[in-house]
């Protein structure tokens, strides 16, 4: 509502000083909105690049106190595992996904015994990194099976609780997932284990550095349209949202994040849930590579992870943060 006219009311003498800027501003940043992804990989004393991603890298176990000190001492709230499986222990069925041996397993292990409970974990649910197709579930004659997936979804989020995860995050987007996760979980002592629902997460083609960062790009037969959602739909969201809070999601997710900025509005207005943003592999390459040619400035990241925020997104998934204390000084 306007309450006044110029020159009686001028909008710009609220943005003459910093201090005035500062005063109003509407929405801000701090590291307690971020989650940091990590990458993990097999082997020793290593923190290898990945070319897609400029200033990402793979770590090995021994290597992880070095990105977790630094989320820790920059209040981080909590780090996302993800891993690069070895195509030796990749099949069809994706069985590494259940090996109590494998990196996620490892990694988990390795973080709540250094550092307890200083800092979260968060692990993803889903089989495209362990298939040798590439796929989020199990494959059948270019369809991807629902409840059959189900099944091994519910034992690898029971393995990862039982290794100390914190919050399970299936990103697979298969009908029904999440309560039946949450009631193995809960079956089997783990209630206070949380979910982190990827509800509504497109076909999008913003995947593509992080599929590379798995190693599941070169294998990928076809695409994931069957199961993830067409991008040129917004009410299917709030369905999507919906079932899942109903099945007992914590938090849902939306993904990719800047291009679904409308989507992350309309599930926050029409749900008081917590509500996530991925600002994906795609998003944040592209801005990154535009830096380093200097056609943008470093603010750049700043206005795309406030636009989130102002979205309504209570915390982001980004491979900025952590860089986020440097970025926000």
């Amino acid at each position: 509502m306007i309450t006044g006219n110029y020159p009686n009311l001028r909008l710009r003498r609220s943005r003459k000083n910093d201090w005035s800027r500062r005063l109003i501003q509407e929405n801000n940043l701090s590291s307690c909105d971020f989650i940091l992804p990590i990458f993990l990989i097999d082997g020793k004393n290593t923190k290898q690049a990945i070319k897609t991603m400029p200033d990402v890298y793979r770590y090995t176990i021994d290597k992880l106190s070095i990105i977790i000190d630094k989320s820790i001492k920059n209040k981080i709230p909590m780090v996302a595992l993800f891993p690069y499986t070895n195509k030796k222990v990749k099949n069809d069925l994706g069985t590494e996904a259940l090996n109590e041996n494998n990196l996620v397993c490892k990694a988990i292990q390795y973080i709540k015994k250094r550092y307890k409970n200083e800092i979260g974990i968060m692990c993803d649910v889903a089989l495209d990194p362990y298939t040798s197709h590439g796929q989020d579930g199990l494959l059948k004659s270019g369809y991807v099976l629902n409840d059959e997936t189900i099944k091994i979804l519910i034992n690898q989020s029971l393995l990862q609780a039982e290794m100390g995860c914190d919050v399970i995050a299936p990103s697979d987007m298969m009908d029904g997932r999440i309560g039946k996760i949450r009631k193995a979980l809960d079956k089997e002592g783990h209630q206070m284990v949380q979910i982190l629902s990827y509800a509504v997460k497109y076909a999008s083609s913003f995947y593509g550095p992080f599929r590379d960062a798995v190693g599941s790009k070169g294998l990928l037969k076809g695409n994931k349209k069957n199961y993830q959602m067409d991008y040129r739909n917004s009410n299917e969201a709030l369905r999507e949202v919906a079932l899942d809070i109903k099945e007992g999601a914590d938090m849902v997710m939306v993904k990719p994040g800047m291009p679904y900025l409308d989507i992350i509005r309309l599930v926050k207005d029409n749900f008081k849930i917590p509500v996530f943003a991925y600002q994906v592999s795609g998003e944040y390459s592209l801005l990154s590579n535009s830096i380093k040619k200097g056609l943008i400035d470093n603010n750049a990241i700043l206005e795309c992870l406030i636009s989130f925020k102002r979205a309504g997104a209570n915390a982001i998934v980004s491979y900025y943060a952590d860089r986020i204390d440097t970025l926000l000084k």
